[in-house]
């Protein structure tokens, strides 16, 4: 995927130089929660906007630099890691340095995102589906397999919680009803989390214990 057409470089990286009164003006007139800040013409990380209207107006980036964070990617990062990098320093603004580590640019969280939303898990029509079962006994091929033998095309399958030995794993499931591949997991030992479509044995153990409990009314 190339994403040079996303590299934003509009925003000149703020000098060490620059008084605090100027910077914070400056985060008031735009949306950034941080930007990159640069000493010489070189990156040395970026400045948060929070932090910024912490510090006396009067004083200078220089004066506090102990409180830059060194985030970037490189413009070869793969856009999945990007996403993740966005995540880890809760920013929507992520400095791209090239390889000799000149400043290149900045992307915008919100074009990532609008990427991964292009992607089929998302763009594609398919029901989600989450499984669960414990963290040494769940294996990606077993649950591939389980989709695809019963004529499912899985869209895309992540793991999205840890927790107590267990771990869930969020498929996106197409051209298929979720019900037969849902009774196969549970063959298989998994937990259904959550199935976003109608599970059959499930409204089929609520018919039946709706039906005992007039019986046992009665």
């Amino acid at each position: 995927m190339n994403l040079s057409q996303y590299i934003i470089n509009d925003i000149n990286p703020l000098k060490t130089s620059e008084k605090i009164s100027d910077v914070q003006t400056f985060f008031n007139q735009l949306t950034y929660s941080h930007m990159p800040v640069s000493h010489e013409g070189v990156y040395i990380g970026c400045l948060s906007g929070t932090d910024a209207h912490c510090f006396e107006s009067d004083k200078t980036i220089n004066d506090h630099k102990y409180a830059l964070e060194g985030f970037f990617v490189r413009e070869s990062t793969a856009w999945l890691d990007i996403l993740e990098a966005f995540a880890q320093n809760s920013t929507n603004i992520m400095p791209i340095l090239k390889d000799d580590n000149t400043y290149l640019g900045y992307y915008e969280l919100n074009d990532m995102i609008h990427l991964f939303n292009e992607t089929p898990f998302f763009a594609e029509p398919g029901g989600i589906l989450i499984v669960e079962k414990g963290i040494s006994d769940h294996s990606f091929s077993e649950i591939t397999q389980i989709v695809e033998s019963n004529n499912g095309q899985l869209l895309g399958c992540f793991i999205s919680k840890i927790e107590n030995d267990l771990v869930q794993v969020t498929l996106k499931i197409g051209n298929t009803g979720l019900n037969d591949i849902i009774q196969t997991f549970r063959r298989y030992s998994y937990n259904i989390v959550s199935g976003h479509e109608e599970d059959s044995f499930t409204e089929n153990l609520k018919e039946r214990s709706e039906y005992l409990k007039k019986y046992l009314n009665m």
